[in-house]
C-alpha cells in the first residue's frame, strides 16, 4: 500500500458505537443486515481493485470512530441511521485483510490500523460514505530530553500493567478462563521492551487496546497527532488503572508454585470486576499477536445460559430439540479457542431463531371478509379475480377456525371426566377428537403478468390486510441451489437458505412470502438445480417437512402463504408450474390506466416532488393524453414516471414564479398545451389511423409485443416476377414462416374459386415471387397466430382487393382451410383497442376466451367469430359475389 502525503477521496467506514481502531492494530467489523454502506464500499474496493490489477489489501480505507450517539430507525429498532455528521474528525488509514462470513447471513469485515489521518470533510454518504482525508505524521523528538523521560516512563509503566493483568489472570482461575496465558504475556512483555524512542508513538497506541480506557478517553488519544501529548495522556491512563489493580489485589506471599491472595471481603466484587477487565484485553492482544489465547471471558457461561434459555423458549419440535440439547452438550465441553466451538454455537442461535411454534393470530371475523376487501380495493384498481382468489383463502380459513374452536371445546369437555373408568376411555376420546383438528395449508400462488400491472405491490396488500408479516424475496438471478436449501455445516461460511432466513426475520411461522421474478430462476448447473430445490417449498402437501441442508432437521412451511411473481410461463419448468395455482394479470386498459393515475399515481407524485393538491391538479384530459401519446404499455410504470416529469416541472415553475415575487403567474391546472412544453412531440400515434388502403397489407394480433402486452401486426405482401419462391424477412421464426407456406399452398389450390385465375389447371404462382415482410426487424416474432392474416393478405394482393385498415385478424390457419383456436385473446384485443382498430376477426373456438376481456374494450371492438377462411373472406370483402356453393365453405360466422 503506497504511503498517503497529499489530501485525498478515500472511503470511509464508521465504526460502531464505543468502537475505536488504532494504528498497528486490527479489528474485527461486525457487518449487520442494517449496514448497506459497507458492502457497497466493498464492491467499490474490488471494482477498483479488478481494474487496476492491484490486491484488495493495496487499497486503503479509513476506519472512523463516531462522535455523536447515531438515531434509530423507526421501524427497525436495532438498526442505527448513521449519518456524516456522526462521524469523528479523526480515523485511521486501513487495508482490509480478510472477510469471515457468518451463518445469520452477516458477515465481518477485518482490518489493520496503518496510520492517523484526519477527516476534514465527509463528501459522499451513499452509497457508502466518503470522505476527503489529510494523513498526520508522528514528530518523533529524538533529541529532545523530556521526550525520552516520557518513553522511559511509558515503557515501566506498560511492562508493569502486563505484570499485574498476569498476577490478577492466576488469582482469578488459574488462568483458566483468562486470554493472558503465560506465554501470551512473556510475548507481549517482549514486545514492549523491544520498542525504541522512535516507537513512541506506536506504543502508545498499542497500550490502548489493552486498557480499560472509557470511549471518550480512547476518542481524545486518537485525535493527538502530537506524539509527546499522546504518550502523556496514555501515561495518565496506565497509571489510573495500575493504581486500580494495586487497591484490588495484595500478594503477601510468592514461592515457586503458586501465589496467595489476601483481600477483604467486600473487596472481592471489585477482585471479579477488575480481573474481569483483564480477559477483555487480552482477547484484543490475542488478535494482534497471533490468536494465542485461553479458552474466554467469564461471561462464556452467562452466555451459554442464555442461549440455553432461547432454545428452551423456542419450544423445539421433538426432533429439533433432540439435536439441539446434544449439541449444546458438546458445546460446553468445547474449548473456544476451538475452530468448531462458533460454528456449533451459531447453528444453535439459528435454532432458537426460527419460530417454530410463534404465529400471527388472523383476525378473522364477521367483518373480516368486508374490511379486507375494501383493503384490496383501495390499494388497487381490477384484478377481480385475484381479489376474489383472496376472499376464497380467507372464507375458508375463517370455517375451519370455526371447525376447531368446536373441537376445542369437545376436547376440554372430555378432558374434565376425571371418574376412574372413564380416564382410559377419556383419554382414547381425546386423542380422537384431536385427529378431528383440521389443519389449515396455505394456496400457493403464481401471479402472471407483464411488467407494471401491480404484481409485487398486491402481495403487500394481501398481507396487510390478512394482518401478517410480509416478507419479499427476490429469486431473479439466483443459480445456486445452496441458497434456497442451504450450505451443509461442513463447509466454510455456511449459512441457511433465503426460505428459512425469511423465517427468521419476521419471526413467525405464518407471514406472507413473495417469491418475486421466479420466471428467472436459474436452471440447472454446476451449482444445481434452484429450481428443483424449489419442488418441496411450493408443494402444499410436501413442504409441512421442508428440510434446509444447513438447519438439517424438518420445518413446518404449511402454514406460510407463498405468492409468486412471473412475466411468463415459459421459462417455468412444468413440474414446478404444476404446484402452483395460477393467476392472470392483463395489461390495463385506457380507462383502468386513467383512474390509477388519478387515484393513486398523481397524487403521489405531487406529493413527493413537493406540492400540494392546491398547487397541481390533474384533469381526466390530461391523464388520457398522457396515457395514449407519451406511454405505450401494459402496466403503469411509464405513465408515472411521466406524471412525475410533470410535477418536477411545475415545482420548478411554481418556485420560480414565488422568488421572482409574481406567484399570480403561476397556473396550477394543467393544459393539453403543457403537455408538449414539457414532455415534448407525442412519442405514440394512432397506429392504424397512419395507415392507407393498399392490397397485400393486413393487421394481425400479437398476444405480447415487446412493450410486454398485447399489439397489432402488420403483414406486407409482395409479389414480382421470378421462380415462384418467398422471400421472408422481418426476423420471424420458424412457426410463422411455415403458417406463410401453408397460406401459399392454400391460396394456389384455390386460385380458382378465388377469381385469381381463368384455367382451374392454371398455377398461379409459376411465374412470380413473393416478398412477405413484418415491420419492426428488430423484434423477434413467432407464433402459430398469424396464418389466416398471411392467408388474406396474399389474397389482398393477387385479386388487387385492399382489406380495411381497421380491422385486424387472428387465427391459426390449416391446408383445410379451418381456423383454429390460439392463446392470448386477452391481451390481443386490448392491444388492438388501444391500438385504434374497429373490427376483429377472432376464431370461433376463441368465443369463450373473450368473454375475460374487460367491457370498455369489448364496448370499443365489433368481435367476428369465424370457423373457416372462407367466412372469413366473405366478412373482409362483403361486396364481392363469391361462389354461392364450395366444397370448403365454412359455417356462416357469428357477430
Amino acid at each position: 500500500m503506497a504511503a498517503l502525503t497529499q489530501p485525498a477521496l478515500m472511503p470511509v467506514i464508521p465504526l460502531a458505537k464505543g468502537s475505536v481502531l488504532f494504528p498497528g492494530s486490527v479489528l474485527r467489523i461486525p457487518v449487520p443486515s442494517s449496514r448497506g454502506d459497507i458492502p457497497a464500499m466493498l464492491s467499490n474496493v474490488y471494482a477498483r481493485a479488478s481494474k487496476g490489477s492491484t490486491r484488495v489489501d493495496q487499497i486503503p480505507v479509513v476506519c472512523a470512530p463516531l462522535a455523536s450517539e447515531p438515531e434509530k430507525h423507526p421501524e427497525l429498532p436495532d438498526a442505527d441511521i448513521i449519518k456524516k455528521e456522526n462521524i469523528y474528525g479523526y480515523g485511521v488509514m486501513s487495508k482490509i485483510t480478510g472477510i469471515q462470513g457468518q451463518n445469520s447471513g452477516e458477515f465481518s469485515l477485518l482490518v489493520q490500523g496503518i496510520g492517523r489521518v484526519s477527516v476534514d470533510k465527509i463528501t459522499q454518504d451513499d452509497p457508502f460514505f466518503e470522505g476527503r482525508v489529510r494523513p498526520l505524521v508522528d514528530a518523533i523528538p529524538l533529541q529532545d530530553p523530556s521526550y525520552e523521560d516520557l518513553f522511559a516512563k511509558l515503557k515501566h509503566l506498560s511492562l508493569e500493567l502486563v505484570s499485574y493483568l498476569r498476577v490478577s489472570a492466576f488469582l482469578l482461575s488459574a488462568s483458566s478462563s483468562s486470554g493472558l496465558n503465560p506465554l501470551l504475556s512473556r510475548r507481549l512483555g517482549m514486545l514492549v521492551s523491544n520498542k525504541t524512542p522512535a516507537e513512541g508513538g506506536v506504543l502508545a497506541d498499542f497500550m490502548m487496546n489493552i486498557l480499560d480506557a472509557s470511549y471518550e478517553d480512547k476518542l481524545q488519544v486518537l485525535a493527538a497527532t502530537d506524539a509527546q501529548d499522546r504518550i502523556q495522556k496514555v501515561i495518565a491512563l496506565l497509571e489510573r488503572q495500575i493504581n486500580d489493580m494495586k487497591g484490588n489485589i495484595k500478594i503477601t506471599a510468592v514461592s515457586s508454585t503458586s501465589v496467595v491472595p489476601v483481600a477483604n471481603r467486600e473487596n472481592s466484587d471489585k477482585n471479579k470486576r477488575g480481573a474481569r477487565k483483564g480477559p477483555v484485553s487480552a482477547l484484543n492482544i490475542n488478535s494482534l499477536l497471533g490468536g494465542m489465547g485461553g479458552k474466554g471471558d467469564q461471561s462464556e457461561p452467562d452466555d451459554l445460559e442464555e442461549l440455553s434459555k432461547k432454545i428452551e423458549s423456542a419450544k423445539l419440535p421433538p426432533e429439533a430439540a433432540k439435536v439441539a440439547e446434544r449439541e449444546m452438550k458438546r458445546l460446553k465441553q468445547m474449548n473456544t479457542a476451538q475452530a468448531e466451538y462458533q460454528v456449533i454455537r451459531s447453528y444453535l442461535e439459528t435454532l432458537s431463531e426460527i419460530p417454530w411454534s410463534v404465529t400471527t393470530d388472523d383476525p378473522i371475523g364477521p367483518g373480516t371478509l368486508e374490511a379486507a376487501r375494501k383493503q384490496l380495493d383501495d390499494d388497487h384498481y381490477g384484478i377481480e379475480k385475484v381479489k376474489k382468489r383472496l376472499l376464497s383463502y380467507l372464507t375458508i380459513v375463517r370455517l375451519m377456525q370455526s371447525a376447531n374452536e368446536a373441537v376445542d371445546a369437545q376436547i376440554k369437555q372430555a378432558e374434565k371426566e376425571t371418574l376412574e373408568e372413564k380416564i382410559r376411555a377419556s383419554g382414547i376420546k381425546v386423542q380422537m377428537l384431536r385427529g378431528k383438528r383440521r389443519t389449515e395449508k396455505a394456496p400457493i400462488l403464481i401471479l402472471v403478468g407483464p411488467p407494471g400491472v401491480g404484481k409485487t405491490s398486491i402481495a403487500r396488500s394481501i398481507a396487510t390486510a390478512l394482518g401478517r408479516k410480509f416478507h419479499r424475496i427476490s429469486l431473479g438471478g439466483v443459480r445456486d441451489e445452496a441458497e434456497i436449501r442451504g450450505h451443509r455445516r461442513t463447509y466454510v461460511a455456511a449459512m441457511p437458505g433465503v426460505i428459512v432466513q425469511g423465517l427468521r426475520k419476521v419471526g413467525v411461522a405464518n407471514p406472507v412470502f413473495l417469491l418475486d421474478e421466479i420466471d428467472k430462476l436459474g436452471m440447472a448447473n454446476h451449482n444445481g438445480d434452484p429450481s428443483a430445490a424449489m419442488l418441496e417449498v411450493l408443494d402444499p402437501e410436501q413442504n409441512n417437512a421442508f428440510t434446509d441442508h444447513y438447519v438439517g432437521v424438518p420445518i413446518d412451511l404449511s402454514k406460510v402463504l407463498f405468492i409468486a411473481t412471473a412475466n411468463s410461463l415459459d421459462t417455468i419448468p412444468g413440474p414446478l408450474l404444476d404446484r402452483m395455482e395460477t393467476l392472470e394479470f392483463s395489461g390495463y386498459t385506457t380507462l383502468e390506466k386513467r383512474h390509477i393515475a388519478l387515484r393513486h399515481l398523481v397524487p403521489k407524485q405531487i406529493r413527493v416532488n413537493g406540492l400540494t393538491e392546491d398547487q397541481l391538479m390533474f384533469n381526466d384530459e390530461v391523464v388520457s393524453k398522457i396515457i395514449e401519446s407519451y406511454t405505450r404499455e401494459s402496466g403503469v410504470r411509464n405513465l408515472e414516471r411521466e406524471i412525475g416529469s410533470v410535477c418536477r416541472a411545475k415545482a420548478v415553475e411554481f418556485v420560480e414564479a414565488n422568488d421572482k415575487g409574481q406567484p399570480e403567474t403561476y397556473r396550477p391546472q394543467l393544459t393539453l398545451e403543457d403537455l408538449e412544453a414539457i414532455l415534448g412531440i407525442e412519442k405514440f400515434e394512432d397506429e392504424i389511423a397512419e395507415k392507407t388502403t393498399q392490397p397485400g397489407i393486413v393487421t394481425g394480433l400479437v398476444a405480447y409485443s415487446s412493450g410486454g402486452n398485447g399489439g397489432i401486426l402488420f403483414i406486407e405482401v409482395l409479389d414480382m416476377p421470378g421462380d415462384g419462391s418467398v422471400e421472408l424477412t422481418g426476423n420471424l421464426g420458424k412457426v410463422l414462416m411455415e403458417s406463410v407456406k401453408v397460406a401459399r399452398s392454400w391460396v394456389r389450390n384455390h386460385a380458382y374459386e378465388l377469381s385469381l385465375t381463368q384455367d382451374p389447371s392454371e398455377n398461379i404462382m409459376k411465374n412470380r415471387s413473393l416478398h412477405v415482410h413484418c415491420p419492426s426487424g428488430a423484434i423477434p416474432k413467432d407464433g402459430p397466430s398469424s396464418g389466416m392474416a398471411q392467408a388474406i393478405a396474399l389474397i389482398s394482393l393477387l385479386s388487387g382487393r385492399a382489406v380495411p385498415p381497421t380491422m385486424a385478424m387472428t387465427g391459426e390457419f390449416q391446408l383445410s382451410g379451418h381456423v383454429k383456436r390460439v392463446g392470448g385473446i386477452k391481451e390481443k384485443l386490448i392491444g388492438a383497442y388501444r391500438a385504434g382498430v374497429k373490427t376483429v376477426l377472432l376464431p370461433a373456438q376463441n368465443e369463450k376466451d373473450a368473454r375475460e376481456v374487460p367491457s370498455e374494450v369489448r364496448e370499443g371492438l365489433t368481435i367476428i367469430y369465424v370457423s373457416h377462411i372462407w367466412d372469413a373472406i366473405r366478412q373482409v370483402w362483403p361486396d364481392v359475389q363469391w361462389p354461392a356453393e364450395t366444397a370448403f365453405a365454412g359455417v356462416q360466422p357469428r357477430l
